[in-house]
């Protein structure tokens, strides 16, 4: 079957104002936003995390213990990580074409900031970081220092929990 742009943008768009209405935090934007909103939705039903129902500077969510969290999501081989700041925690998902995910990092955003210090600061402010180096580092994420997954969660919908 054959799909004009027209009609697959309808659709997207429809698609994107059933989501807003079910996930009234996120805008689901087709300007680039629509994977990080999706990531974000995600991990905040895996995670023990509140995302702030608007935009803040530098983080996305907070814990119930009051740690703050920065969100990226990929369907790619690379996350992004800030260049204007370090976040008090990352987590970084990968997401699949199933609509499961992989946590790629998850931790103290000074440990993730290792895979990019150094590196002059890209024009967007977002380094690219491939999701090897990242789990790398994830090595280095002591279990306490990891955002515990929602108590009455198991990650049913994803891969590769470590």
């Amino acid at each position: 079957m054959t799909v004009t742009i027209p009609d697959a943008v309808r659709q997207m768009l429809s698609i994107v104002e059933k989501l807003c209405e079910t996930y009234p935090k996120k805008k689901f934007t087709l300007d680039g936003r629509l994977v990080g909103d999706i990531g974000e939705v995600l991990v905040e039903d895996a995670y023990d995390l509140e995302l702030f129902a608007d935009m803040k500077k530098h983080h996305d969510g907070e814990c119930s213990d009051g740690r703050l969290v920065q969100i990226k999501a990929t369907m790619k081989k690379a996350l992004t990580f800030p260049a204007d700041h370090v976040p008090n925690y990352y987590l970084g998902v990968q997401i699949h074409s199933d609509g499961t995910f992989t946590e790629i990092f998850n931790g103290p955003g000074a440990i993730a900031w290792e895979a990019v210090k150094g590196r002059a600061a890209p024009k967007t402010n977002l380094y690219s970081v491939q999701i090897a180096t990242l789990k790398q580092l994830q090595a280095r994420v002591a279990t306490a220092d990891k955002i515990p997954l929602r108590s009455n969660k198991r990650l049913h919908g994803t891969r590769g929990r470590p």
